[in-house]
């Protein structure tokens, strides 16, 4: 079984959630995780100009760039992204914007697929990107897989995860590093949509 986690990151946050999630994707057997990003809209000056998103892009220089038409090849999708003022980063919504061929021929109908972000702050917007991440998804036919509060580090966290998907708090510098807490949510939902797609697969 293939699980594709795809994800966009401007200084590694989401980078760093994304890694704990396959971590979780692994626990299954007969289960490989593939990381890729989707395409970046910044401008090369911008990063250029910034230390810290060049360490970040840097450090994900391997990590393959995804393109729409590939990702029906996949039993299970996840979507990370940074928030942008409340709602999905553009470089996320750009790449969605184009799976209409996919929407079309309803190839992703039926796949297992949840969320995941980071934002700077505590309240800046982790729940009304997910849940708007979500939306284009449902129009898609995936069927969406959060995080139950079975899951015991959902109700001791004093900074990421929610039951719409993982989610980091990466500090007003973004340099906060993935607490325990966040890092045991991010695992629990890999491992979780992992199972839910090996079922339906079955």
């Amino acid at each position: 079984m293939k699980v594709l986690i795809i994800y966009y990151s401007m200084f590694g946050n989401t980078f760093q959630l994304a890694k704990n999630i396959a971590e979780g994707v692994e626990m299954i057997d007969n289960t490989e995780v593939f990381l890729k990003q989707v395409p970046d809209l910044l401008p090369e000056f911008v990063i250029d100009n910034d230390e810290k998103v060049k360490h970040a892009k840097e450090l994900q220089k391997d990590i393959p760039i995804a393109s729409p038409s590939e990702i029906a090849d996949y039993d299970a999708i996840i979507w990370g992204f940074p928030t942008r003022y409340g709602n999905v980063c553009s470089q996320m919504r750009n790449f969605i914007d184009q799976t209409g061929s996919l929407w079309a021929t309803g190839k992703l109908e039926g796949k297992v697929t949840g969320v995941f972000c980071s934002t700077a702050s505590i309240h800046g917007g982790q729940e009304t990107t997910l849940v708007s991440a979500i939306l284009p998804l449902m129009h898609l036919g995936m069927i969406v897989v959060g995080v139950p509060y079975s899951v015991p580090e959902m109700s001791t966290t004093k900074s990421g995860g929610t039951p719409y998907g993982p989610t980091h708090v990466a500090g007003a510098n973004s340099d906060n590093p993935i607490s325990q807490e966040e890092a045991a949510i991010a695992k629990a939902f890999g491992k979780r949509i992992a199972e839910i797609a090996a079922k339906l697969r079955d």
